[in-house]
């Protein structure tokens, strides 16, 4: 074992010693709510990421650490509060009542994965400390003080001043400075051969011989000099390998000679030569005779330099990272995904709706919507009150005078939307964006995100459980066939079991199991060793965990599964109550997969208008903002069922990465809108 091996060993033990005795330092600081987290090693890209296999909050509370508090005092202290929650709300209390010990209960959720956070502090300052004493350098250091520092970002209270808006600048700590050259000055494109025919030009990824020249147009990877030729690697993006390109100085010419000398990681070029066999590893390579530099790439200022970066430096450059193996597999996998998803419903007759992004429902009644204004927020005494019948002025803005005369939000669904037209054209789906001020920083959650989600009339839960499963097993059977190399690199790197549990979703019966089945299963489990589990008391009306989803999918039943019939006091307004139990459940399923849990959520809508009505009122919600939707149970009503596939996930699960940010370019959550 190499001094740096046994030092990073020393550091490992030092961090399960930890884990076993934790000591909690006195900190103030801001929670990101997430439970349950483990680490594990990138072996890409160099970072610890922190997966999620338990419920979220949605808040951020901000507390100090007692360094005497210890998880158990903690994990009692939330189940005594989590009790008493459930009594006063079994008692009658109202929202209002009940919301400050809510809040009690997210603030100690948010110690106990605060104080998870501090080990892993402490745990990487010690591997970056034996790092170093084993005489490491800066360059195999850096990447473990990246992650440090992400770590302790996460401790860091919120600044109480509005920050001022500022561009956002990829190397901050250094100075701008032009390229020797603009593009203008640059070499022309070749555009014909020899003979004067236009240049076709190849993709890498269906690069195969050739017997004349063709352009191959990308980005370069790597450069290797000789003495008497160059080897160049050119990545166009529609592969993840891209293709080498031979460069023999003496069948250059005198212009491709001189831009040799100026090639760098990151600059845009132009090959131009035959496609042959390889001898190297690659399956083929080019024979070049020319080269065009299209983009010049400065070296010293790059910030994409052929090393390893971690994920969370990465989303800092988010317009550059698509350049890196992972988002640009992430990028290419995610494309077959959708293209695979639009051809299941549109080869099984679906219709594709597309519903609007500005609303005045919600359709969950959570409540945690974006508002849509286009008044003066920055004046806020010019801004227009609301008044009583006596014009006396209240309190809140009154949203007449707003742009569409009443309050607007971006949307958190299309499925009311879309439930308009599946009772006329029959089944329908749409597929676009959805949003959600949810206050969450876990790796499963994102502001803004995409949903896909057919209606089928005529239908009930069976159906749409049917369609459900068709569906997946297309998708991923597509992707299976069209990407197998960005698959067997995310099973190398990310998944060791990633390809097999594909294989798996593909060609086995998915399980269906009753929601009160799935609790006995859950309570016989726990009663064995209730220690093992965070969240061990589970009954009937609990709202399953991710740790119990995990265990049904992977341990219970080592499958997909569809738990089914849920109490109706945990799920929608929509949803269609169930006759034979007197309604205390309602026709709703989740579609859990083994390593995430839930990945559909779907149910029978319902269709009867007293039973609606009621539940709207249970709910405070006004008929009148849902009136269009009540019209369609008046009139030629319809039994009609439907789901909602949050399409991050499945990019998430169909890679094995992790984190959520990294399945779509441009992620936004609390704090985050960069780019």
């Amino acid at each position: 074992m190499t001094k740096l091996g046994r030092a990073m060993f020393l550091a490992a033990a030092c961090a399960t010693a930890r884990r076993l005795n934790p000591i909690r330092s006195v900190s103030a600081f801001t929670a990101t709510p997430t439970f349950g987290s483990t680490l594990r090693r990138d072996a890409l890209s160099t970072s610890f990421i922190t997966s999620n296999n338990s419920h979220e909050t949605t808040r951020n509370i901000i507390f100090r650490m007692s360094s005497s508090d210890t998880e158990t005092d903690i994990e009692g202290q939330i189940k005594a509060k989590g009790d008493e929650i459930r009594a006063m709300k079994e008692s009658g209390a109202d929202k209002k009542s009940v919301a400050p010990f809510v809040e009690e209960l997210l603030a100690l959720k948010a110690k106990l994965e605060m104080a998870e956070i501090e080990d892993q502090i402490q745990a990487k300052g010690d591997e970056i400390r034996a790092m170093k004493e084993s005489g490491a350098d800066k360059n195999t250091v850096a990447p473990f003080v990246e992650e440090l520092l992400a770590l302790k970002a996460k401790l860091e209270p919120p600044s109480d001043k509005k920050e001022k808006k500022r561009p956002v600048v990829a190397n901050k700590d250094k100075k701008f400075t032009a390229p020797t050259s603009s593009t203008a000055d640059l070499l022309p494109m070749i555009n014909t051969d020899s003979d004067g025919k236009i240049l076709k030009r190849v993709k890498t990824a269906n690069a195969s011989p050739t017997d004349g020249d063709i352009s191959i147009k990308g980005w370069v990877r790597t450069v290797r000099k000789q003495k008497t030729l160059a080897f160049v690697e050119v990545n166009d993006g529609s592969s993840l390998s891209g293709i080498q390109c031979v460069l023999p100085f003496d069948d250059l010419d005198k212009d491709s000679k001189s831009e040799i000398e100026k090639l760098a990681t990151g600059c845009s070029v132009q090959v131009v030569g035959r496609v042959v066999e390889s001898q190297g590893k690659q399956k083929y390579e080019v024979q070049s005779s020319s080269i065009r530099i299209v983009g010049e790439c400065p070296a010293e200022t790059y910030p994409l330099a052929k090393k390893r970066h971690s994920l969370e430096f990465l989303r800092t450059i988010a317009h550059l990272r698509p350049r890196t193996n992972t988002i640009a597999a992430v990028a290419r996998v995610r494309s077959t995904l959708a293209g695979s998803i639009h051809s299941f419903f549109q080869e099984s007759g679906f219709c594709y709706v597309q519903t609007p992004l500005i609303t005045a429902s919600d359709c969950e009644g959570a409540g945690e919507m974006f508002r849509v204004t286009t008044l003066d927020l920055d004046n806020v005494k010019e801004l227009p009150m609301s008044t009583d019948e006596d014009g006396n002025t209240q309190d809140g803005v009154d949203y007449g005078e707003d742009f569409f005369g009443k309050p607007a939000f971006l949307t958190v669904s299309g499925q009311l939307g879309g439930e308009t037209h599946a009772c006329a054209l029959g089944d329908i789906y749409t597929f676009g964006p959805t949003f959600r001020a949810e206050n969450s920083q876990t790796t499963r959650h994102l502001a803004e995100f995409n949903m896909v989600e057919p209606e089928m009339a005529f239908a009930d839960l069976n159906s749409a459980m049917d369609n459900a499963e068709n569906m997946l097993k297309y998708v991923v059977g597509e992707t299976l066939k069209k990407c197998e190399e960005d698959l067997t690199f995310f099973n190398n790197f990310y998944d060791k079991g990633l390809k097999e549990r594909l294989d798996k979703v593909v060609n086995t019966p998915f399980v269906r199991c009753s929601y009160r089945d799935a609790i006995a299963h859950l309570q016989e489990e726990i009663a064995k060793d209730p220690s093992k589990w965070q969240f061990p008391d589970v009954e009937f009306g609990t709202d399953l965990a991710t740790e119990h989803e995990r265990w049904l999918a992977e341990t219970k039943f080592n499958s997909c599964v569809f738990v089914y019939n849920y109490p109706k006091d945990i799920k929608a307004f929509y949803m269609r109550d169930n006759d034979a139990d007197g309604g205390e459940t309602v026709n709703a399923m989740d579609l859990l997969v083994p390593g995430v849990g839930e990945l559909v959520g779907g149910s029978q809508r319902e269709d009867r208008l007293d039973v609606l009505l009621a539940k709207m009122e249970t709910l405070d919600l006004d008929p009148e903002d849902y009136w269009w939707y009540l019209d369609l149970r008046k009139f030629g009503s319809v039994p009609h069922a439907g789901y909602g596939l949050g399409f991050e996930r499945l990019v998430c699960y169909v890679t094995g990465v992790e984190n959520i940010r990294e399945a779509i370019a441009f992620p936004r959550y609390p704090g985050n809108a960069e780019f």
